[in-house]
C-alpha cells in the first residue's frame, strides 16, 4: 500500500523484529496506514559498534530504494539512526529514526530524560548523537545494561537490569522520563513503566506514531 509505513530493523535478528512488530500493534487502527516490519538480512546480529552502524548504511539505502514507491513513510528502527541523512536524500517521503523520534517524544513528557543503553560502548555513540540533536541540556544521563542485543531475550536478567538502571536514572540522575535505547527492549516497556512510575518511551512505538501523523497529513520533505 502506497500510504503504508515500513519499519526496518537494520540488524538481522528476527526476534528483535517480532518485538518491534508487537510494539506497533496498538498503532494499527481500522482505516489507518498499514505498518509493516522487516528485517535487514545483510545486517549484523546486533548493532553495537560504530562499525556496525556504518556497515548497514548501504543496505538500508538499497532497501528503501527498492520499496520507495510502495510505502508512504520509512522508520529506521535502530537507536543509532544509521544512514538517516543518506536515506532521506533518496526520497521526499518521511524517513524517521527511532533515536530522534524517541528523544523528541521524551521532551514532551518530562523535563529531563534518561536513556537506557545496552552496552557501555553504546553510550559514547549516543551522546554524540544527542549533542548533534542539540538537546544535551535536557539529558539527565545515560546508563548501560551491560547486555548485548542477543542477550535481551533473557527476560528475567534483562528486566532486572532495566529496573535497576531505570531506578538509578530516576533517583540518582533526576530523569522524569526514560527512553529505551534499543529496539530490542520493546517488550519490556509497560512493565518497566508500571515498576518505575514515570513515562517510559519505547522509541519504535513513538516514531511510528510520528510517521502515522505524517502519512495522514500528507507531509513530505522538500
Amino acid at each position: 500500500m502506497a500510504d503504508s509505513i515500513l519499519v526496518i530493523n537494520p540488524n538481522s535478528s528476527r526476534a528483535v523484529t517480532r518485538a518491534m512488530d508487537d510494539a506497533c500493534e496498538p498503532l494499527r487502527i481500522s482505516g489507518g496506514p498499514a505498518i509493516e516490519c522487516i528485517t535487514l538480512d545483510e545486517g549484523p546480529p546486533g548493532i553495537e559498534t560504530q562499525r556496525d552502524v556504518d556497515g548497514v548504511v548501504r543496505p538500508l539505502m538499497r532497501a528503501v530504494s527498492e520499496r520507495e514507491k510502495n510505502h508512504g513513510a520509512f522508520v529506521i528502527a535502530c537507536f543509532s539512526d544509521p544512514g538517516i541523512h543518506s536515506v532521506r536524500e533518496l526520497t521526499r517521503k518521511p524517513v524517521l529514526g527511532i533515536a530522534e523520534g524517541g528523544i523528541l517524544t521524551a521532551l514532551t513528557l518530562g523535563q529531563k530524560f534518561g536513556v537506557i543503553a545496552i552496552l557501555k560502548a553504546s553510550v559514547t555513540r549516543h551522546l554524540r548523537y544527542i549533542g548533534a540533536l542539540g538537546v544535551t541540556d535536557r539529558l539527565a544521563g545515560e546508563l548501560p545494561l551491560g547486555l548485548g542485543v542477543a542477550e535481551l531475550s533473557d527476560e528475567k536478567k534483562t528486566f532486572q537490569r532495566m529496573r535497576e538502571t531505570g531506578a538509578a536514572l530516576r533517583d540518582d540522575h533526576g530523569a522524569d522520563v526514560i527512553v529505551m535505547g534499543c529496539a530490542g527492549m520493546a517488550s519490556y516497556r509497560k512493565r518497566l513503566q508500571d515498576e518505575l512510575g514515570i513515562p517510559i518511551v519505547e522509541p519504535t512505538q513513538a516514531t511510528v506514531a510520528m510517521a502515522l501523523g505524517r502519512v495522514r497529513l500528507g507531509w513530505h520533505i522538500g
